[in-house]
């Protein structure tokens, strides 16, 4: 029975499936196996299970199917048997056994639980194995990063029905792995568990494992079931945050389901509020950007998302200058890690400041918080931290060599590139050439100059009149200057960036599309650029591509130049439809569905710029995130941008401004929108070319709702 098992000649072509819960995600194969260079279940930035494997007889266990439930907090897997050795005179046949894998994650401990129905005509004796391992390694060095050194691994404690793995890293921090079971193993080692498991013939009988940091009480089928139950009814509480969407189109209900149960998934509870980590599997942390990005997807339906990354970005504002951290006084944070490499400084990240435009996004979103909420007691109490992020913008624009909200990184440790598009390659010269920095991009000026209509228009409703006026006369300042600097007329269209000698980038990206969205270009230059942004040079048919066919770093397999981002293209297609291409939305949103339509209604990070042709799908990008937290709030962008919904909490007004719906879909239902402290519903419904609003409940609830046609 220590025989190692065979791992089949398949086990590293199988899909990954994830589960979360708090700072704990775990990544494993449709075998509920735990073997690949990346899978694990990590905590903290730490792998504290490299291995888990299952096996029956010293052999693999056969996949029949694997999922994950609707609402992410169980996975389970049906699997069967290879042959079995003989009990008496015939051996067991191959299928006869049922293996039903399940597992959650609660509270940093996973529960699992094997469930084995013999469905053969005869007894049976079931040798499982469980082989397993812990090597500690901090999720950088998964993404390649080499340490000179690491800690050391400690002498495994082995117990009757326990084994505790442990490491003491180089931080002098102890990390704990302890595996425990409901039975007592035939064989216990350091490294694997054997069961012989008596199945008379129609009979069912049960193996439960908790893997946690902590030593519990033993694992049973009422912790397992408590423990899912605690699980379901947390993720039910997230999922059912603020207004919901409902529509007679089957599929598209299944995005909008989908999409919200990731978002859930992804929404950790933090002491400030709900935080949504960025994504599964490198960047399940907190990070300022995509977190700012998604409570804007998603402010029109569930504000209080937004009020939990205002309260937590705030909170973690940077109060000092450290060119290792690239922080400065009154900037906002770009990511959090816990692990051992941030804890010793091994690598910047640990609360790490290094994007130029989270900061001026915090204020936009700010902004809109209020707008949408009516409640002035949050930015009332995080006023101060709003003025110094504004002040950080300020010193930043006048210290510029363009005069611009630009970056260049302190350390050779940082980002080179500190916008949405930071990979190495993402900002460059027609020709190719890497600008010299401090680099400014066209999309974050956008973000700066709607930063400050912002704070001035919160600084109005707090009687700030100069400040007001200071914050509107920078906005317009910088308005006229991204026209006048970074608008290409051979181009009709605007610059990526400008470098540090004042050169633009003369390269057409996406990026253009953000400024619409701040509402910061001239009617004629939206104009052009929707135009282009709309054409197959950018639309693959699938979604708007990173950067334009053609450019001389355009590849639609990479990172950012030529993919296709469903957050990025949810954001030009919303700045599109505020410069009235309504129109244009419905297609985008189309084009989008479709590609959910191929992904299992999961929109991944990111996936391939190839274009649509006839019989094919996307093209996955091989190493995305799934799920990533701003592309699952793409949908509800979209489909703000498509129903033209804005909402005054102030006011209590919600706006309509002539309503479009999704190609297919005959109505849509808006229900429990938060207004202030009321809840109504919307109805829209397509009336032969046109689609109109009818609200529900909206006069009781002192809703005033303006249809604009």
């Amino acid at each position: 029975m220590s025989q190692a098992p065979d791992s089949g000649p398949r086990r590293g072509l199988l899909p990954r499936y994830t589960l979360k819960d708090g700072d704990t995600f775990l990544l494993a194969d449709a075998l509920g196996d735990i073997h690949d260079r990346e899978d694990g279940l990590f905590a903290n930035d730490t792998r504290m299970l490299s291995r888990l494997e299952l096996s029956i007889a010293n052999r693999p266990v056969s996949l029949l199917g694997a999922a994950i439930s609707e609402d992410n907090t169980t996975f389970s897997a049906h699997l069967t048997n290879r042959p079995l050795p003989a009990l008496g005179e015939r051996v067991i046949p191959q299928g006869v056994i049922h293996i039903e894998r399940c597992r959650l994650l609660l509270n940093g401990r996973m529960y699992e639980r094997l469930q084995l129905t013999n469905f053969s005509n005869q007894a049976a004796q079931v040798p499982v194995r469980l082989a397993f391992a812990a090597d500690f390694v901090d999720i950088f060095e998964i993404q390649g990063h080499v340490r000179p050194a690491r800690g050391e691994q400690l002498k495994p404690v082995v117990g009757e029905r326990m084994v505790r793995l442990a490491y003491r890293g180089l931080d002098d921090l102890v990390r704990t792995t302890q595996i425990e079971f409901s039975r007592k193993p035939a064989s216990l080692a350091a490294d694997s568990a054997e069961f012989l498991i008596e199945l008379p013939e129609l009979s069912v009988e049960y193996l439960y494992t908790e893997i946690g940091a902590t030593e519990e009480a033993t694992p049973s089928k009422e912790r397992y079931e408590r423990a899912a139950h605690t699980s379901t009814q947390s993720a039910r509480h997230r999922r059912e945050a603020g207004g919901y969407l409902e529509t007679p189109g089957r599929l598209f209900n299944q995005w909008l389901a989908r999409s919200r149960s990731d978002l859930a998934l992804l929404t950790t509870p933090l002491s400030t509020g709900p935080y949504p980590y960025a994504g599964i599997p490198w960047f399940s942390t907190q990070f300022g950007r995509d977190a700012v990005i998604t409570a804007l997807q998603t402010l029109w339906l569930d504000p209080r998302l937004a009020g939990g990354v205002l309260r937590f970005l705030a909170s973690t504002q940077a109060t000092e200058t450290s060119a290792f951290r690239d922080s400065e006084p009154g900037k906002i944070m770009h990511e959090m890690r816990r692990g051992e490499m941030a804890r010793l400084r091994e690598i910047p990240f640990g609360c790490y400041y290094g994007a130029v435009d989270t900061t001026p996004l915090f204020l936009m979103l700010a902004g809109a918080y209020e707008t949408r909420t009516g409640d002035r007691s949050l930015i009332d109490e995080i006023w101060p931290h709003l003025q110094a992020a504004a002040e950080w913008i300020e010193r930043r624009l006048e210290h510029s060599p363009t005069g611009f909200l630009d970056y260049v990184r302190g350390e050779k440790t940082g980002l080179a590139n500190q916008a949405w598009k930071d990979s190495q390659d993402s900002i460059f010269h027609a020709d190719g050439r890497i600008p010299k920095g401090p680099i400014a991009v066209v999309e974050v000026q956008g973000y700066a100059c709607a930063a400050f209509e912002a704070m001035a228009q919160l600084a109005d409703s707090r009687d700030e009149a100069r400040r007001s006026s200071q914050w509107r006369a920078r906005a317009q300042r910088l308005r006229e200057a991204i026209e006048e600097r970074f608008w290409v007329p051979s181009l009709s269209f605007y610059a990526i960036a400008l470098d540090g000698e004042g050169e633009p980038c003369c390269v057409q990206g996406s990026n253009a599309g953000h400024l619409l969205y701040c509402g910061v270009s001239s009617p004629p230059h939206a104009k052009a650029v929707a135009t282009q942004l709309l054409s197959d040079e950018f639309c693959t048919g699938w979604g708007i591509r990173t950067l334009q066919r053609g450019e001389h770093r355009y590849n639609p397999m990479s990172y950012h130049n030529g993919s296709v981002w469903p957050h990025d293209t949810s954001i030009c297609a919303s700045g599109i439809a505020r410069y009235g291409q309504r129109d244009c939305v419905v297609k985008v949103l189309a084009d989008v569905f479709e590609a959910a339509n191929h992904f299992s209604m999961r929109l991944p990070e990111l996936y391939c710029g190839f274009p649509r042709a006839p019989g094919q799908g996307p093209v996955p990008y091989p190493v995305a995130c799934l799920p990533q937290a701003w592309a699952s709030g793409s949908l509800f962008m979209l489909l703000q941008a498509a129903l033209g919904i804005h909402i005054d909490g102030l006011r209590r007004e919600v706006h309509i401004e002539r309503p479009l719906l999704p190609e297919g879909i005959e109505s849509l239902r808006v229900r429990q929108l938060p207004v202030g402290e009321a809840r109504i519903d919307i109805e829209f419904h397509r009336l032969g070319k046109e689609v109109g609003a009818f609200p529900v409940g909206h006069a009781q609830a002192g809703v005033n709702v303006l249809l604009h046609l």
